[in-house]
């Protein structure tokens, strides 16, 4: 993907956090439980905090293509995550948080690429 798209969705992903997050403040707080809206700003926290991992790498590098698999997992992982707890909230679903840790997973596995990447370059004076 381009520059471009990953910045195309950036600007989705932050408004999405953003807007889930007013939401869990101001819309939410009436109709699910304390435990729940902890939930929702736990997804909402997360989305935000990747969405800008994101912007950082799209927005530093010149070239992405080595670093594909980090903003791959970090998206996957958002979509996951984050995904799950705001469903598992919507619906009332508890069975929605078994797919909350594949998420974690993707979000965890892009962090250590991004230390494999910065391992690999060492020797470049720079993250390529």
């Amino acid at each position: 993907m381009t520059q471009r798209n990953w910045l195309q969705i950036v600007g989705l992903l932050g408004a999405v956090a953003v807007a889930a997050g007013a939401f869990g403040t101001h819309g939410l707080k009436d109709r699910v439980s304390p435990e729940r809206l902890v939930v929702w700003a736990t997804a909402s926290r997360y989305l935000m905090w990747h969405t800008l991992a994101l912007f950082a790498v799209v927005l530093s590098q010149d070239n992405l293509h080595s670093w594909r698999w980090s903003l791959r997992c970090w998206l996957a992982g958002c979509l996951v995550f984050s995904g799950s707890l705001f469903a598992l909230v919507l619906l009332d679903q508890s069975w929605l948080g078994a797919l909350t840790p594949a998420g974690g997973i993707l979000l965890l596995s892009g962090w250590v690429l991004v230390f494999r990447q910065a391992v690999l370059n060492e020797d470049k004076g720079g993250l390529a």
